[in-house]
């Protein structure tokens, strides 16, 4: 072997053993991370909020929530949340651990990653989907199709989710925002706050890292590219221009059905910041009620739920900003959901009996 063939191995192992000892550093990191913000407002390594639930036990009763900021419980620690309350109540009526909820909800999505959040947690072998959403959706004219998990290629090939690079960005927003996270999400906000040398240092390391780890996940991105978002037709609805609202509701409850878990479509508490915003919200939820009284009828494990007199998202003991939920209201909405989900769990246990 000549020499120069020697040093090309030499070099070319060096390069794998670094990219290995980097990626493992960089998994544990993300490891610990997780540990730390799952409680706060972060989510575990599989990417939901709360503790992992582990393998389902044979006599284990398992229901997922899925929406948007207000199932994740934005605002809140995550044993704060409507899932996590939910759980409690229903131990606590029935005396048995029976029950686990687990929170499938993340900020800012809508209906339409209802279907895909399904099938990617299929493998937690749930009994009952809890569709709660309708905030998300309030605007007709652009189709929220906002699937938060689907951006990393690596949950998408191993249903392991990073977090690290949010935090390591949010994390520099703070240091150069003067403690202010949120100038990470507000464009063009003029941030009074003068950082110091060291605090623009440690934001420019932390940036540069989240960065470099992006880029290696784009790059994944390649192995397992996602499809272009479609948002199919709902004219068949009947909901006129909640249309695609209610169809791909109708998509979520088909392929819960398809996973041979019974379904509770709930609405959430009616916004109230103005008579316009009442108005539209109560007629999204009007229109999908109708729908789904016609379309499943037939099917006594899809039901609706209507929650939208269970809170005065104006009232400041229930909501601190018109719209997400204090612990209070939280547990307000879980106590209004314990008996539809005792009703239905009753129901499928009959069918098995």
């Amino acid at each position: 072997m000549t020499s120069r063939r020697r040093w090309l191995l030499f070099a070319a192992a060096t390069i794998v053993i670094a990219a290995g000892a980097a990626t493992a550093v960089l998994l544990a990191v993300d490891v610990y991370l997780h540990g730390r913000y799952e409680r706060s407002a972060g989510f575990n390594v599989w990417g939901y909020r709360g503790s992992s639930v582990g393998r389902k036990k044979s006599n284990e009763y398992r229901v997922v929530m899925l929406g948007g900021s207000a199932a994740y419980g934005y605002g809140v620690a995550s044993d704060e949340a409507i899932p996590a309350v939910l759980q409690q109540l229903l131990r606590s009526q029935t005396q048995s651990p029976v029950f686990t909820v687990v929170n499938l909800g993340y900020n800012n999505e809508g209906a339409y990653s209802f279907r895909a959040t399904l099938d990617d947690y299929a493998w937690l072998k749930y009994d009952l989907v809890l569709l709660y959403e309708g905030y998300n959706d309030l605007s007709v004219d652009k189709a929220n199709t906002q699937v938060f998990r689907h951006d990393s290629p690596v949950f998408r090939l191993t249903g392991y989710l990073p977090i690290f690079p949010i935090v390591f960005k949010e994390k520099a927003a703070a240091l150069v925002g003067g403690g202010d996270p949120g100038a990470l999400y507000r464009n063009g906000a003029k941030t009074q706050f003068h950082a110091s040398l060291a605090a623009k240092t440690s934001a420019t390391m932390l940036t540069a890292t989240a960065d470099i780890a992006q880029s290696l996940e784009a790059q994944l991105g390649r192995v397992a590219s996602e499809p272009v978002p479609h948002v199919e037709d709902g004219s068949h609805t009947g909901c006129e221009r909640w249309s695609r609202y209610c169809r791909s509701i109708e998509l979520a409850i088909e392929t819960a059905r398809r996973h041979r878990a019974s379904v509770i479509v709930a609405t959430q508490p009616y916004l109230r910041t103005s008579a316009q915003t009442h108005a539209v919200h109560m007629q999204q939820q009007s229109a999908l009620g109708v729908f789904l009284a016609r379309r499943f009828s037939a099917d006594g494990d899809v039901r609706y739920v209507n929650l939208g007199d269970a809170v005065d998202l104006e009232d400041a003991r229930f909501s601190f900003d018109h719209m997400h939920l204090q612990p209070a209201g939280n547990a307000r909405v879980a106590s209004r959901l314990v008996e539809p989900v005792l009703a239905i769990a009753a129901q499928r246990h009959q069918k098995v009996s």
